[in-house]
């Protein structure tokens, strides 16, 4: 990057970081169970509520506990179950017109990153009906009360629960933005441990490690708070002492309940002090060939870590520190190393690889421009990269059959 360049994404972080302490940050409030939601619902007069989820959540039968409670409250309630990974603006056009076709008050997001995504988005649009989701995108451009949001995460990572950002796909360009605004925090957040016992192993691998990387990006980056660090510590030790017990038993209620913990910690922490590249590429990887975000962050994490270089050592071997993988006493740059390799073994461990086979060389200064795009000037990462830079890291990630049979071409 050049130093121009440089010297003002580092200015405009700058001052984004002064400003902190005048935003409104806020945190959801805590909710244990979904059996709750009825007293809060009736409470706020939201006799109507739409519940925003996806089809495999629907047939595993995890809404129906929340049903049955809205039933015997007699609160109505219509579903929207379209929902797909990287939602697009057409579930969000479907999910809004649902919403006026019942006369709701409330929304309900219900299941991964993606459904509360669309559930903001949903209540994005209620609020400014006369603006799209596209004008919408970037920074602080809702600035409009919603309605009552509420968000139950059946998977531990997305941390959209505590989040002020909804991410969408343009279903015409599979170009994927996020917006950005202190409305879509959402008000309530039921950490519930009983909706997520079904998720599959590998479904929970690549969700906390999805949390993971929150809590990695927000602690590393320079725009952390004291608070944001000990969120992200906290999220980190709760990680890797929980997600394999997560993994291996799926009825482990101990172990999922900590992961909640740490999804809500890692979302809490990067809010305030934000993500960096490995989002930044994962975002365009979704957008472009649908795969989805806990994956992607996974894949990527180790190779963005690396590619930062000696200037993360002190910090990653505190993350180190709080992973159990090293002491007071390791020496930064072993404690930086043992680090990145117990995030490459976790990997292993779970079978989640080091490539993304759907990667065409001929998207890549296209995908690369993108992330640029959304990481520069916003997020506050240790070493800036342009557009040049980052295409490296989907080199990486191509199949390297793929790669071979390309070059054997030319």
């Amino acid at each position: 990057m050049n130093t121009i360049r440089k010297i003002y994404c580092r200015t405009f972080q700058k001052a984004f970081k002064l400003a902190l302490p005048f935003l409104p940050y806020r945190n959801p409030e805590v909710v244990g169970s979904v059996k709750a939601l009825p007293e809060i619902l009736l409470k706020k007069k939201c006799d109507r509520v739409l519940i925003v989820t996806d089809q495999g959540i629907r047939n595993l039968g995890l809404t129906e506990r929340l049903e049955q409670a809205l039933k015997e409250n007699g609160i109505a309630y219509a579903v929207y179950d379209k929902t797909v990974a990287n939602p697009t603006t057409v579930n969000v056009k479907e999910a809004e017109d649902l919403w006026y076709q019942e006369g709701c008050k409330a929304v309900i997001g219900f299941g991964g990153g993606s459904s509360m995504d669309c559930a903001k988005a949903v209540a994005a649009r209620i609020a400014k009906p006369h603006q799209s989701l596209a004008q919408m995108k970037g920074i602080l451009k809702v600035h409009k009360k919603l309605p009552l949001l509420i968000a139950i995460p059946t998977t531990a990572g997305t941390g959209s629960e505590t989040t002020l950002a909804a991410v969408i796909t343009d279903a015409g360009t599979r170009h994927k933005y996020a917006i950005n605004d202190f409305p879509l925090i959402p008000r309530y957040a039921v950490l519930d441990p009983k909706v997520t016992l079904s998720l599959p192993p590998f479904i929970t691998a690549t969700t906390g490690m999805d949390a993971l990387t929150h809590a990695v990006e927000a602690y590393i980056g320079n725009s952390t708070t004291a608070g944001t660090r000990k969120n992200a510590l906290d999220a980190v030790k709760l990680i890797f002492e929980n997600l394999d017990r997560a993994y291996n038993d799926g009825s482990d209620k101990e172990a999922r309940k900590n992961m909640l913990r740490a999804s809500y910690f890692a979302g809490c922490a990067f809010t305030k002090s934000y993500v960096g590249y490995v989002h930044a590429v994962a975002h365009t990887l979704g957008g472009q060939y649908n795969v989805p975000h806990g994956l992607a962050n996974a894949i990527l994490l180790p190779f963005v870590l690396e590619e930062y270089g000696d200037v993360i050592n002190g910090k990653l071997a505190r993350l180190a520190q709080a992973a159990g993988v090293a002491t007071k006493e390791t020496p930064e740059k072993e404690a930086a190393q043992a680090f990145i390799q117990a995030i490459k073994d976790m990997k292993k461990r779970f079978g989640i690889g080091d490539t993304v086979s759907e990667i065409r060389e001929e998207d890549i200064p296209k995908l690369a421009r993108y992330a640029d795009k959304e990481g520069n000037p916003l997020y506050p990462v240790p070493v800036l990269m342009d557009a040049h830079q980052l295409e490296k890291f989907y080199y990486l990630l191509m199949d390297k059959k793929q790669e071979e049979s390309s070059n054997e071409s030319e």
